[in-house]
Protein backbone atom coordinates (compact mmCIF):
# COMPACT_ATOMS: atom_id res chain seq x y z
CA UNK A 1 0.00 0.00 0.00
CA UNK A 2 2.78 2.35 -0.01
CA UNK A 3 2.91 2.85 -3.57
CA UNK A 4 -0.96 3.56 -3.16
CA UNK A 5 0.45 6.40 -0.67
CA UNK A 6 2.80 7.68 -3.36
CA UNK A 7 0.15 8.30 -5.46
CA UNK A 8 -2.30 9.91 -3.35
CA UNK A 9 1.19 12.03 -2.95
CA UNK A 10 1.90 12.89 -6.33
CA UNK A 11 -2.10 14.09 -6.90
CA UNK A 12 -1.51 16.18 -3.97
CA UNK A 13 1.55 17.65 -5.45
CA UNK A 14 -0.30 18.51 -8.77
CA UNK A 15 -2.54 21.01 -6.31
CA UNK A 16 0.52 22.73 -5.66
CA UNK A 17 0.35 23.96 -9.05
CA UNK A 18 -2.50 26.33 -7.85
CA UNK A 19 -0.66 28.22 -5.51
CA UNK A 20 1.33 29.94 -8.03
CA UNK A 21 -1.72 32.38 -8.82
CA UNK A 22 -1.71 34.52 -5.81
CA UNK A 23 -2.75 37.78 -7.86
CA UNK A 24 -5.98 39.02 -8.82
CA UNK A 25 -5.31 39.50 -12.14
CA UNK A 26 -7.40 37.72 -15.54
CA UNK A 27 -4.59 35.51 -16.12
CA UNK A 28 -4.34 34.19 -12.74
CA UNK A 29 -8.22 33.88 -12.13
CA UNK A 30 -8.26 32.26 -15.28
CA UNK A 31 -5.36 30.17 -14.32
CA UNK A 32 -6.83 28.92 -11.28
CA UNK A 33 -10.50 28.25 -12.29
CA UNK A 34 -9.11 26.29 -15.51
CA UNK A 35 -6.86 24.27 -13.64
CA UNK A 36 -8.96 23.92 -10.54
CA UNK A 37 -11.52 22.37 -12.38
CA UNK A 38 -9.21 20.21 -13.92
CA UNK A 39 -7.78 18.91 -11.23
CA UNK A 40 -11.39 18.27 -9.27
CA UNK A 41 -12.10 16.70 -12.76
CA UNK A 42 -8.53 14.64 -12.82
CA UNK A 43 -8.58 13.78 -8.59
CA UNK A 44 -12.65 12.48 -8.86
CA UNK A 45 -11.35 10.28 -12.45
CA UNK A 46 -8.46 8.87 -10.55
CA UNK A 47 -10.39 8.22 -7.54
CA UNK A 48 -13.28 6.85 -9.26
CA UNK A 49 -11.28 4.36 -11.24
CA UNK A 50 -9.02 3.11 -8.06
CA UNK A 51 -12.11 2.49 -6.56
CA UNK A 52 -13.37 0.83 -9.44
CA UNK A 53 -10.16 -1.43 -10.06
CA UNK A 54 -9.71 -1.79 -6.50
CA UNK A 55 -12.70 -3.59 -6.08
CA UNK A 56 -12.49 -5.91 -9.66
CA UNK A 57 -9.51 -6.76 -8.42
CA UNK A 58 -10.16 -8.18 -5.15
CA UNK A 59 -13.79 -9.53 -6.51
CA UNK A 60 -11.65 -11.30 -9.59
CA UNK A 61 -9.11 -12.65 -6.19
CA UNK A 62 -11.74 -13.82 -4.09
CA UNK A 63 -13.76 -15.44 -6.67
CA UNK A 64 -10.65 -17.63 -7.60
CA UNK A 65 -10.20 -19.00 -4.28
CA UNK A 66 -14.21 -19.25 -3.55
CA UNK A 67 -14.05 -21.34 -6.94
CA UNK A 68 -10.69 -23.73 -5.79
CA UNK A 69 -12.45 -24.19 -2.25
CA UNK A 70 -15.09 -25.11 -3.51
CA UNK A 71 -14.05 -27.54 -6.21
CA UNK A 72 -11.69 -28.74 -3.51
CA UNK A 73 -14.87 -29.69 -1.52
CA UNK A 74 -16.09 -32.03 -4.38
CA UNK A 75 -13.03 -33.53 -5.24
CA UNK A 76 -12.78 -34.72 -0.93
CA UNK A 77 -16.03 -36.58 -0.93
CA UNK A 78 -14.26 -38.34 2.54
CA UNK A 79 -15.42 -42.08 3.78
CA UNK A 80 -14.87 -41.22 7.22
CA UNK A 81 -13.34 -38.75 9.33
CA UNK A 82 -10.22 -40.78 9.09
CA UNK A 83 -10.40 -40.90 5.95
CA UNK A 84 -10.81 -36.69 5.86
CA UNK A 85 -7.32 -37.03 7.45
CA UNK A 86 -5.55 -39.17 5.41
CA UNK A 87 -7.01 -37.42 2.17
CA UNK A 88 -6.09 -33.87 4.03
CA UNK A 89 -2.41 -34.91 4.78
CA UNK A 90 -2.02 -36.19 0.62
CA UNK A 91 -3.97 -33.07 -1.13
CA UNK A 92 -1.38 -30.49 1.35
CA UNK A 93 1.68 -32.42 0.82
CA UNK A 94 1.49 -32.60 -2.99
CA UNK A 95 0.22 -29.43 -3.32
CA UNK A 96 1.71 -27.39 -6.06
CA UNK A 97 0.91 -23.56 -5.92
CA UNK A 98 2.65 -22.88 -2.04
CA UNK A 99 4.40 -20.15 -3.22
CA UNK A 100 1.16 -18.29 -4.29
CA UNK A 101 -1.77 -20.25 -2.22
CA UNK A 102 -1.53 -21.53 1.17
CA UNK A 103 -3.95 -24.29 1.48
CA UNK A 104 -5.11 -25.21 4.77
CA UNK A 105 -7.27 -28.02 6.72
CA UNK A 106 -9.13 -27.57 9.98
CA UNK A 107 -11.41 -29.47 12.02
CA UNK A 108 -14.68 -29.02 13.16
CA UNK A 109 -13.91 -26.89 15.71
CA UNK A 110 -11.64 -24.57 14.05
CA UNK A 111 -8.34 -25.77 14.87
CA UNK A 112 -5.44 -26.12 12.43
CA UNK A 113 -4.86 -30.22 11.06
CA UNK A 114 -2.63 -29.56 8.08
CA UNK A 115 -1.07 -26.51 6.22
CA UNK A 116 0.95 -26.42 3.16
CA UNK A 117 3.43 -23.97 4.12
CA UNK A 118 5.54 -24.46 8.00
CA UNK A 119 2.47 -22.92 9.68
CA UNK A 120 2.01 -24.72 12.96
CA UNK A 121 -0.90 -27.18 13.75
CA UNK A 122 -3.09 -27.06 16.65
CA UNK A 123 -3.67 -23.28 16.26
CA UNK A 124 -7.11 -21.97 16.67
CA UNK A 125 -7.81 -20.08 13.90
CA UNK A 126 -10.61 -17.57 14.89
CA UNK A 127 -11.08 -15.17 11.79
CA UNK A 128 -14.50 -14.48 11.03
CA UNK A 129 -14.03 -16.44 7.79
CA UNK A 130 -13.82 -19.44 10.06
CA UNK A 131 -16.44 -18.17 12.68
CA UNK A 132 -19.08 -17.42 9.81
CA UNK A 133 -18.42 -20.51 8.09
CA UNK A 134 -18.78 -22.62 11.64
CA UNK A 135 -22.19 -20.82 12.65
CA UNK A 136 -23.92 -20.71 9.03
CA UNK A 137 -22.33 -24.04 7.41
CA UNK A 138 -21.70 -22.50 4.26
CA UNK A 139 -18.42 -20.94 2.43
CA UNK A 140 -17.25 -17.71 3.57
CA UNK A 141 -14.29 -14.96 2.83
CA UNK A 142 -12.22 -12.55 4.80
CA UNK A 143 -9.51 -10.02 4.44
CA UNK A 144 -7.39 -9.00 6.78
CA UNK A 145 -4.24 -8.98 8.76
CA UNK A 146 -3.11 -12.10 9.63
CA UNK A 147 -3.66 -12.33 13.43
CA UNK A 148 0.43 -14.48 13.63
CA UNK A 149 2.52 -12.12 10.78
CA UNK A 150 0.23 -9.01 10.78
CA UNK A 151 0.27 -9.41 6.80
CA UNK A 152 -2.82 -8.47 4.48
CA UNK A 153 -4.22 -11.91 3.55
CA UNK A 154 -7.53 -12.82 1.65
CA UNK A 155 -9.04 -16.17 2.89
CA UNK A 156 -11.86 -18.59 1.48
CA UNK A 157 -13.03 -21.29 4.10
CA UNK A 158 -15.58 -24.00 3.01
CA UNK A 159 -16.83 -26.51 5.21
CA UNK A 160 -16.43 -30.56 4.61
CA UNK A 161 -19.33 -32.73 5.81
CA UNK A 162 -19.94 -36.40 6.43
CA UNK A 163 -23.35 -37.35 6.06
CA UNK A 164 -24.31 -33.73 6.62
CA UNK A 165 -22.29 -33.21 9.46
CA UNK A 166 -19.36 -30.51 9.39
CA UNK A 167 -16.30 -32.78 10.05
CA UNK A 168 -14.02 -29.80 8.88
CA UNK A 169 -13.27 -27.45 6.32
CA UNK A 170 -10.84 -26.69 3.50
CA UNK A 171 -8.95 -23.55 3.71
CA UNK A 172 -6.59 -21.43 1.18
CA UNK A 173 -4.76 -18.16 2.09
CA UNK A 174 -3.55 -15.91 -0.43
CA UNK A 175 -1.24 -12.80 0.72
CA UNK A 176 -2.30 -9.65 -0.24
CA UNK A 177 1.03 -8.25 -0.93
CA UNK A 178 1.42 -8.64 -4.76
CA UNK A 179 -2.41 -7.68 -5.53
CA UNK A 180 -2.10 -4.53 -3.57
CA UNK A 181 1.18 -3.51 -5.26
CA UNK A 182 -0.31 -4.03 -8.77
CA UNK A 183 -3.31 -1.79 -7.75
CA UNK A 184 -0.81 0.83 -6.64
CA UNK A 185 1.08 0.73 -9.41
CA UNK A 186 -2.06 0.80 -11.86
CA UNK A 187 -3.24 3.99 -9.92
CA UNK A 188 -0.13 5.59 -9.68
CA UNK A 189 -0.17 5.23 -13.30
CA UNK A 190 -3.40 6.74 -14.04
CA UNK A 191 -2.17 9.43 -11.60
CA UNK A 192 1.22 10.34 -13.42
CA UNK A 193 -1.57 10.85 -16.75
CA UNK A 194 -3.35 12.91 -14.94
CA UNK A 195 -0.42 15.11 -13.32
CA UNK A 196 0.84 15.34 -17.00
CA UNK A 197 -2.72 16.04 -18.49
CA UNK A 198 -2.89 18.95 -15.86
CA UNK A 199 1.09 20.07 -16.65
CA UNK A 200 -0.70 19.98 -20.44
CA UNK A 201 -4.03 21.99 -19.91
CA UNK A 202 -1.49 24.47 -17.58
CA UNK A 203 0.50 25.19 -20.64
CA UNK A 204 -1.90 25.52 -22.90
CA UNK A 205 -4.17 27.92 -20.82
CA UNK A 206 -1.34 29.93 -20.14
CA UNK A 207 -0.61 30.16 -23.84
CA UNK A 208 -3.89 31.06 -24.31
CA UNK A 209 -4.11 33.90 -21.42
CA UNK A 210 -1.18 35.27 -22.44
CA UNK A 211 -2.42 35.96 -26.12
CA UNK A 212 -5.67 37.51 -24.45
CA UNK A 213 -4.18 39.18 -21.62
CA UNK A 214 -1.17 41.09 -23.37
CA UNK A 215 -3.58 42.54 -26.35
CA UNK A 216 -5.53 43.55 -23.37
CA UNK A 217 -2.66 45.12 -21.52
CA UNK A 218 -1.89 46.90 -24.93
CA UNK A 219 -5.30 48.26 -25.26
CA UNK A 220 -4.86 49.61 -21.20
CA UNK A 221 -2.15 51.16 -21.99
CA UNK A 222 -3.54 52.98 -24.96
CA UNK A 223 -6.61 54.11 -23.16
CA UNK A 224 -4.55 55.54 -20.50
CA UNK A 225 -2.60 57.44 -23.54
CA UNK A 226 -6.11 58.28 -24.70
CA UNK A 227 -6.72 59.69 -20.70
CA UNK A 228 -3.87 61.62 -20.43
CA UNK A 229 -4.58 63.87 -23.43
CA UNK A 230 -3.45 62.24 -26.52
CA UNK A 231 -7.00 62.16 -28.60
CA UNK A 232 -7.54 60.84 -31.88
CA UNK A 233 -4.25 58.28 -31.58
CA UNK A 234 -5.18 55.40 -33.31
CA UNK A 235 -4.12 51.34 -31.92
CA UNK A 236 -3.14 48.89 -34.76
CA UNK A 237 -5.12 46.10 -35.44
CA UNK A 238 -3.51 42.83 -35.05
CA UNK A 239 -6.66 40.27 -34.33
CA UNK A 240 -9.96 39.59 -36.19
CA UNK A 241 -11.91 38.68 -33.05
CA UNK A 242 -13.57 40.01 -30.01
CA UNK A 243 -9.78 42.05 -29.35
CA UNK A 244 -9.93 43.24 -32.68
CA UNK A 245 -13.74 44.54 -32.24
CA UNK A 246 -12.91 46.12 -29.14
CA UNK A 247 -9.69 48.03 -30.89
CA UNK A 248 -11.71 49.26 -33.44
CA UNK A 249 -13.98 50.56 -30.52
CA UNK A 250 -11.53 52.04 -28.60
CA UNK A 251 -10.18 53.78 -31.72
CA UNK A 252 -13.80 54.99 -32.93
CA UNK A 253 -14.01 56.85 -28.98
CA UNK A 254 -10.25 58.02 -29.83
CA UNK A 255 -11.15 60.05 -32.61
CA UNK A 256 -14.97 60.70 -31.88
CA UNK A 257 -13.07 62.67 -28.43
CA UNK A 258 -10.88 63.99 -30.67
CA UNK A 259 -13.89 65.10 -32.67
CA UNK A 260 -15.94 66.21 -29.50
CA UNK A 261 -12.54 68.30 -28.32
CA UNK A 262 -12.08 70.31 -31.50
CA UNK A 263 -15.80 71.26 -31.32
CA UNK A 264 -15.08 72.66 -27.75
CA UNK A 265 -12.78 74.75 -29.28
CA UNK A 266 -13.94 75.74 -31.97
CA UNK A 267 -17.12 76.52 -29.64
CA UNK A 268 -15.30 78.56 -27.18
CA UNK A 269 -13.79 80.33 -30.04
CA UNK A 270 -16.98 80.93 -31.63
CA UNK A 271 -18.43 81.91 -28.31
CA UNK A 272 -15.68 84.00 -27.39
CA UNK A 273 -15.89 85.87 -30.63
CA UNK A 274 -19.57 86.32 -30.78
CA UNK A 275 -19.34 87.83 -27.69
CA UNK A 276 -16.66 90.22 -28.36
CA UNK A 277 -18.02 91.49 -31.30
CA UNK A 278 -21.68 92.79 -30.17
CA UNK A 279 -19.89 94.13 -26.95
CA UNK A 280 -17.56 96.20 -28.61
CA UNK A 281 -20.14 97.33 -30.72
CA UNK A 282 -22.33 98.32 -27.33
CA UNK A 283 -19.08 100.17 -25.77
CA UNK A 284 -18.16 101.89 -28.90
CA UNK A 285 -21.61 103.24 -29.21
CA UNK A 286 -22.49 103.87 -25.28
CA UNK A 287 -18.67 105.86 -24.95
CA UNK A 288 -19.70 107.53 -28.36
CA UNK A 289 -23.27 108.51 -26.97
CA UNK A 290 -21.46 109.68 -23.25
CA UNK A 291 -19.24 111.60 -24.93
CA UNK A 292 -22.32 114.22 -26.13
CA UNK A 293 -20.17 114.03 -29.46
CA UNK A 294 -23.31 112.89 -31.36
CA UNK A 295 -25.54 116.25 -32.01
CA UNK A 296 -27.35 114.89 -34.73
CA UNK A 297 -30.76 113.09 -33.51
CA UNK A 298 -30.83 110.28 -36.66
CA UNK A 299 -27.39 109.41 -35.27
CA UNK A 300 -28.19 108.89 -31.90
CA UNK A 301 -31.34 107.23 -32.68
CA UNK A 302 -28.99 104.80 -34.91
CA UNK A 303 -26.36 104.13 -31.94
CA UNK A 304 -29.45 103.45 -29.84
CA UNK A 305 -31.23 100.34 -32.33
CA UNK A 306 -27.32 99.01 -32.52
CA UNK A 307 -27.27 98.67 -29.01
CA UNK A 308 -30.62 97.68 -28.55
CA UNK A 309 -30.41 95.23 -31.57
CA UNK A 310 -26.05 93.63 -30.06
CA UNK A 311 -28.38 93.76 -26.81
CA UNK A 312 -30.74 91.45 -27.90
CA UNK A 313 -28.29 89.26 -29.95
CA UNK A 314 -26.44 88.60 -26.64
CA UNK A 315 -29.28 87.72 -24.73
CA UNK A 316 -30.17 85.10 -27.41
CA UNK A 317 -26.61 83.46 -27.08
CA UNK A 318 -26.81 83.99 -23.52
CA UNK A 319 -30.43 81.81 -23.32
CA UNK A 320 -29.31 79.27 -26.24
CA UNK A 321 -26.57 78.40 -23.58
CA UNK A 322 -28.75 78.84 -20.60
CA UNK A 323 -30.66 75.95 -22.77
CA UNK A 324 -27.66 73.84 -23.54
CA UNK A 325 -26.58 73.68 -19.81
CA UNK A 326 -30.00 72.89 -18.73
CA UNK A 327 -30.45 69.53 -21.34
CA UNK A 328 -26.62 68.78 -20.60
CA UNK A 329 -27.16 68.66 -16.78
CA UNK A 330 -30.77 67.56 -16.65
CA UNK A 331 -32.88 70.15 -15.90
CA UNK A 332 -34.18 70.41 -19.25
CA UNK A 333 -38.41 70.72 -18.06
CA UNK A 334 -41.22 70.68 -20.32
CA UNK A 335 -44.83 72.22 -18.99
CA UNK A 336 -46.74 70.15 -21.49
CA UNK A 337 -50.56 71.21 -21.95
CA UNK A 338 -53.02 70.49 -25.43
CA UNK A 339 -51.37 73.39 -27.41
CA UNK A 340 -52.40 74.86 -30.66
CA UNK A 341 -49.17 75.30 -32.53
CA UNK A 342 -50.93 77.00 -35.68
CA UNK A 343 -51.22 80.04 -33.52
CA UNK A 344 -48.35 79.68 -32.32
CA UNK A 345 -46.26 79.42 -35.72
CA UNK A 346 -48.61 82.41 -36.64
CA UNK A 347 -47.37 84.67 -33.65
CA UNK A 348 -43.35 83.45 -34.81
CA UNK A 349 -44.23 84.59 -38.52
CA UNK A 350 -45.79 88.04 -37.59
CA UNK A 351 -42.76 88.70 -34.88
CA UNK A 352 -40.41 87.96 -37.58
CA UNK A 353 -42.08 89.25 -41.01
CA UNK A 354 -41.00 92.59 -39.58
CA UNK A 355 -37.54 92.23 -38.80
CA UNK A 356 -36.80 90.21 -42.17
CA UNK A 357 -38.82 93.72 -44.11
CA UNK A 358 -35.46 95.43 -42.76
CA UNK A 359 -33.19 93.12 -44.19
CA UNK A 360 -34.83 93.14 -47.46
CA UNK A 361 -36.45 89.23 -46.88
CA UNK A 362 -39.91 88.66 -47.81
CA UNK A 363 -41.64 86.37 -45.37
CA UNK A 364 -44.13 84.15 -47.31
CA UNK A 365 -46.56 82.04 -44.92
CA UNK A 366 -48.37 79.61 -46.23
CA UNK A 367 -51.20 77.01 -43.97
CA UNK A 368 -54.04 74.40 -44.89
CA UNK A 369 -57.49 75.08 -44.84
CA UNK A 370 -58.39 72.54 -42.78
CA UNK A 371 -58.91 72.32 -38.60
CA UNK A 372 -55.82 72.04 -36.77
CA UNK A 373 -55.67 69.55 -33.96
CA UNK A 374 -53.97 70.14 -30.82
CA UNK A 375 -50.61 69.21 -30.17
CA UNK A 376 -49.16 67.65 -26.24
CA UNK A 377 -46.74 70.37 -26.00
CA UNK A 378 -44.88 73.20 -24.40
CA UNK A 379 -46.17 77.00 -25.66
CA UNK A 380 -43.03 79.09 -24.93
CA UNK A 381 -40.26 75.90 -25.88
CA UNK A 382 -42.23 75.41 -29.19
CA UNK A 383 -42.05 79.58 -29.86
CA UNK A 384 -38.58 79.00 -29.00
CA UNK A 385 -38.11 76.67 -31.60
CA UNK A 386 -39.80 78.43 -34.51
CA UNK A 387 -38.20 81.83 -33.41
CA UNK A 388 -34.64 79.87 -33.48
CA UNK A 389 -35.36 78.27 -36.80
CA UNK A 390 -36.48 82.13 -38.37
CA UNK A 391 -33.11 83.10 -37.04
CA UNK A 392 -31.34 80.54 -38.86
CA UNK A 393 -33.46 80.53 -42.27
CA UNK A 394 -32.77 84.62 -42.34
CA UNK A 395 -28.83 84.34 -40.87
CA UNK A 396 -27.43 81.23 -43.53
CA UNK A 397 -29.89 81.64 -46.06
CA UNK A 398 -31.17 85.32 -46.60
CA UNK A 399 -29.12 85.83 -49.67
CA UNK A 400 -32.06 83.92 -51.36
CA UNK A 401 -34.35 87.47 -49.96
CA UNK A 402 -36.89 84.70 -49.27
CA UNK A 403 -38.14 82.24 -46.67
CA UNK A 404 -41.23 80.40 -46.98
CA UNK A 405 -42.85 78.51 -43.77
CA UNK A 406 -46.08 76.37 -44.70
CA UNK A 407 -48.09 74.14 -41.90
CA UNK A 408 -50.47 70.61 -42.51
CA UNK A 409 -51.82 67.72 -41.09
CA UNK A 410 -50.12 64.57 -41.91
CA UNK A 411 -49.89 61.16 -41.08
CA UNK A 412 -47.82 58.69 -39.49
CA UNK A 413 -48.97 55.42 -39.43
CA UNK A 414 -52.55 56.22 -39.59
CA UNK A 415 -52.24 58.94 -36.49
CA UNK A 416 -52.41 62.42 -37.81
CA UNK A 417 -49.21 64.86 -36.93
CA UNK A 418 -48.73 68.42 -37.44
CA UNK A 419 -45.99 69.34 -40.24
CA UNK A 420 -44.28 72.38 -40.48
CA UNK A 421 -41.81 73.30 -43.07
CA UNK A 422 -39.35 76.31 -43.05
CA UNK A 423 -37.24 76.78 -46.38
CA UNK A 424 -35.03 79.31 -47.31
CA UNK A 425 -33.31 80.09 -50.90
CA UNK A 426 -29.86 80.59 -49.60
CA UNK A 427 -26.31 78.07 -50.20
CA UNK A 428 -27.94 74.78 -48.79
CA UNK A 429 -26.08 72.73 -46.70
CA UNK A 430 -23.20 70.85 -47.79
CA UNK A 431 -24.19 67.07 -48.13
CA UNK A 432 -21.09 65.84 -45.92
CA UNK A 433 -22.74 68.72 -43.51
CA UNK A 434 -26.13 67.48 -43.19
CA UNK A 435 -25.44 64.64 -41.01
CA UNK A 436 -24.02 66.53 -38.22
CA UNK A 437 -25.70 69.71 -38.49
CA UNK A 438 -27.54 68.68 -35.63
CA UNK A 439 -24.73 67.94 -33.26
CA UNK A 440 -23.75 70.43 -29.99
CA UNK A 441 -20.73 72.77 -30.88
CA UNK A 442 -20.88 71.93 -34.91
CA UNK A 443 -20.66 75.20 -37.47
CA UNK A 444 -19.42 73.32 -40.41
CA UNK A 445 -18.58 75.57 -43.23
CA UNK A 446 -20.82 78.27 -42.50
CA UNK A 447 -19.48 81.35 -41.93
CA UNK A 448 -21.94 82.79 -40.43
CA UNK A 449 -21.79 84.23 -36.92
CA UNK A 450 -23.64 81.89 -33.74
CA UNK A 451 -22.90 79.28 -30.94
CA UNK A 452 -23.11 76.14 -33.07
CA UNK A 453 -25.97 74.96 -30.36
CA UNK A 454 -28.90 76.52 -31.34
CA UNK A 455 -30.29 73.16 -33.86
CA UNK A 456 -29.36 70.66 -31.10
CA UNK A 457 -31.59 72.58 -28.34
CA UNK A 458 -34.69 72.72 -30.81
CA UNK A 459 -34.43 68.85 -31.79
CA UNK A 460 -33.92 68.46 -27.92
CA UNK A 461 -37.00 70.09 -27.36
CA UNK A 462 -38.91 68.71 -30.32
CA UNK A 463 -37.84 65.33 -29.53
CA UNK A 464 -39.06 65.78 -26.27
CA UNK A 465 -42.64 66.50 -27.78
CA UNK A 466 -42.29 63.10 -29.25
CA UNK A 467 -41.78 64.41 -32.70
CA UNK A 468 -38.73 64.76 -35.08
CA UNK A 469 -36.89 67.68 -36.64
CA UNK A 470 -35.09 66.79 -39.87
CA UNK A 471 -32.62 69.22 -42.30
CA UNK A 472 -32.03 68.48 -45.91
CA UNK A 473 -31.66 70.54 -49.35
CA UNK A 474 -34.62 71.71 -51.31
CA UNK A 475 -34.89 71.36 -54.89
CA UNK A 476 -34.33 74.07 -56.85
CA UNK A 477 -31.71 75.50 -53.84
CA UNK A 478 -32.09 76.44 -50.28
CA UNK A 479 -32.36 74.64 -47.14
CA UNK A 480 -35.66 73.12 -45.66
CA UNK A 481 -36.20 71.96 -42.06
CA UNK A 482 -39.35 69.73 -41.45
CA UNK A 483 -40.61 69.51 -38.23
CA UNK A 484 -43.72 66.57 -37.47
CA UNK A 485 -45.06 67.00 -34.05
CA UNK A 486 -47.85 64.46 -32.79
CA UNK A 487 -51.51 65.23 -32.25
CA UNK A 488 -53.70 64.96 -28.90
Amino acid sequence: MKLLERAETAMKGSEMVGSIFASKSIKSRWMRNSIGTVLLVVVLAISAFGAAFYGYYYSYVTNGLMEKARTSVDFFEPKSESDYLAVAKDYVDSFENKNQIEAQFLNSAGRLLFSSSERTAGIHLTTSDVITMQETGEMRSWIGNDPDTGERILAVSNPITYHGTMIGAVRYVTALHNVDQQIAKTIFLGAAVGVFMLVLVYMSNKYFVHSIVEPVQKITDFSQRIAAGSYGVQMEKDHDDEIGTLVDSINDMSRKIQQSERMKSDFISSVSHELRTPLTAINGWAETLQSGELQDELDVQKGLEIITSEARRLTNMVEELLEFSRIEDGRFTLSIEPTDVREELEDAVFTYRQFFLRENIELHYNEEDVDFPLVPGDEERLRQVFSNLLDNAAKHGGGGQRIDISIRVGHKEEEPQIIITIRDYGPGIPVEELPHVKYKFYKGSSKARGSGIGLAVCDEIITRHGGSLTLGNAEGGGCVVTIALPTV
